[in-house]
């Protein structure tokens, strides 16, 4: 696969782009990532004041799924081995930022495996976010191509493996992890605080598990 071309335009783009364009995309392209990471903690915290477990246990496996990607991805990277194309690539622009040492592969992106998988599984925690977690993840893998540190086919194939495995990550765990949680809200009555500081207490007045008031009967 040769994007060689595009990313020479995209790169000429890059350096052709006013200061200020190429200023914000170098502080997104270095800092975006911490977006996702902020997401992943208030859905987290949103999700443990709330009575039903699932919501807890998808807050959860995001990070732990965005974590898994990267792995995959580091793995196919090293098995992989592609020259960065900011040496690569003769008649390129200069990257805006750094080019990364020799032995820091190319393909695939894990910036974009990174902000593929965590969009995936900010979308599976909580729907709402979608309209900017998606987007939010194109742009990051655009970033690269537009510092000068990748080729558009490793920030397109970065965001799709990055997206499976979290997709399946989620879809293979929600039901365990689910269940995990529910255990862990119960455990509150044994006295364990650290597991219900990471799952929450539930709704106030509420317990995953406990009995509850029903017309007809009086809780003692």
């Amino acid at each position: 696969m040769d994007t060689s071309d595009l990313y020479r335009d995209v790169t000429g783009l890059a350096q052709s782009s006013p200061a200020w364009v190429r200023a914000a995309f170098e502080v997104w392209t270095v800092y975006g990532l911490w977006l996702f990471g902020v997401l992943f903690a208030v859905v987290w915290w949103r999700a443990r004041r709330r009575d039903a477990d699932r919501p807890v246990a998808l807050a959860l496996l995001a990070p732990a799924a965005t974590a898994l990607a990267h792995v995959v991805s580091t793995g196919v990277k090293y098995a992989v081995s592609e020259e960065r194309p900011c040496r690569g690539v003769a008649g390129a622009a200069a990257p805006l930022v750094a080019c990364p040492p020799p032995g820091d592969w190319s393909f695939p992106s894990n910036h974009s495996a990174l902000a593929g998988a965590a969009a995936v599984a900010l979308v599976a925690a909580a729907p709402r976010l979608a309209p900017g977690v998606v987007p939010a993840a194109l742009l990051m893998a655009f970033s690269r191509v537009f510092a000068g540190v990748h080729y558009p086919h490793d920030v397109a194939l970065g965001l799709l493996l990055g997206g499976s495995v979290a997709a399946l990550a989620v879809i293979v765990a929600a039901r365990p992890a689910t269940a995990a949680v529910r255990a862990a809200r119960a455990a509150r009555a044994g006295g364990i605080r650290p597991a219900l500081r990471l799952t929450g207490p539930g709704a106030p007045g509420a317990a995953s598990g406990a009995a509850r008031n029903v017309p007809g009967c009086r809780l003692p």
